[in-house]
C-alpha cells in the first residue's frame, strides 16, 4: 500500500504537464519558456525528419532551428485545436523541400559526389546491426517515400496528419506508403542493402 502512496504523486506530476495547446496560449501570452518546452518536446523529432529528408547532418540543424523561429515567429496563426506537432513538422517538411529545390537548381559536381560516397569502414561495420541495416534502407528510398516512412513508422503520424504536413491526397500518401514498405521489403531481403 505504501508503494502505491509513493508513486501517486509521481503519477499525478506526469498528468500535470501542460498540452501543447496550452504552451500555445500561454507563449502568445507572452512566456516564451512554455515554447522552450515546445522546442525540447520537438526538437529531435524534427531534426529526425529533416535528417531523414536532406541526408545532412548540418543541413538538418539547420532546417530544425529554421522551422521552430518560423513557428514562433507566426505563431498567432497557429489555428486552436489543430496539433502543434503536425504544424511544426509541416514546416520542417517545407524548409527540407526548399533545400532540396535549391540543391537541384544549384547543383554543380559537388553535390553528386557527395550523393555518391561509399561508407567508410566504421558505417560498414555499423550497418551490420539490424537497425543500421533498416536506417540505410530507408535513406537509399527516393524522397518521397522516406518522408512517408519516417512520419508514419518512426514518427508515429496517421494518415490524415502525414497528408496536412506533405500536402497530398490520402490516397497518394497510402500509395506511397505502401510502395515504401515493398521497397524496404526488397531492400532488405538482401544479404546487403544496396540501392535500386
Amino acid at each position: 500500500m505504501s508503494a502505491l502512496l509513493a508513486e501517486a504523486p509521481r503519477i499525478e506530476r506526469l498528468s500535470l504537464e501542460p498540452a501543447d495547446g496550452d504552451l500555445v496560449l500561454l507563449t502568445l501570452r507572452g512566456k516564451p519558456e512554455a515554447f522552450a518546452t515546445l522546442v525540447e518536446r520537438y526538437d529531435r523529432a524534427v531534426y529526425h525528419l529533416a535528417y531523414r529528408t536532406l541526408h545532412d547532418v548540418e543541413e538538418a540543424r539547420d532546417v530544425a532551428q529554421e522551422a521552430f523561429f518560423k513557428a514562433y515567429r507566426s505563431l498567432r496563426t497557429f489555428k486552436a485545436g489543430a496539433k502543434f506537432s503536425t504544424w511544426i513538422f509541416a514546416i520542417a517538411y517545407h524548409a527540407c523541400c526548399d533545400r532540396l529545390n535549391r540543391r537541384k537548381r544549384f547543383s554543380n559536381d559537388e553535390l553528386p559526389e557527395r550523393a555518391d560516397a561509399t561508407p567508410g569502414p566504421e558505417a560498414q561495420a555499423i550497418a551490420l546491426d539490424e537497425a543500421a541495416r533498416l536506417r540505410a534502407a530507408i535513406d537509399a528510398l527516393p524522397e518521397k517515400y522516406r518522408t512517408v516512412i519516417t512520419l508514419y513508422h518512426l514518427q508515429g503520424k496517421q494518415y490524415e496528419e502525414i497528408a496536412h504536413v506533405l500536402n497530398l491526397p490520402m490516397g497518394t500518401v497510402k500509395t506511397h506508403l505502401f510502395r515504401a514498405k515493398e521497397h524496404l521489403r526488397k531492400l532488405l531481403a538482401g544479404a546487403e542493402v544496396t540501392e535500386s
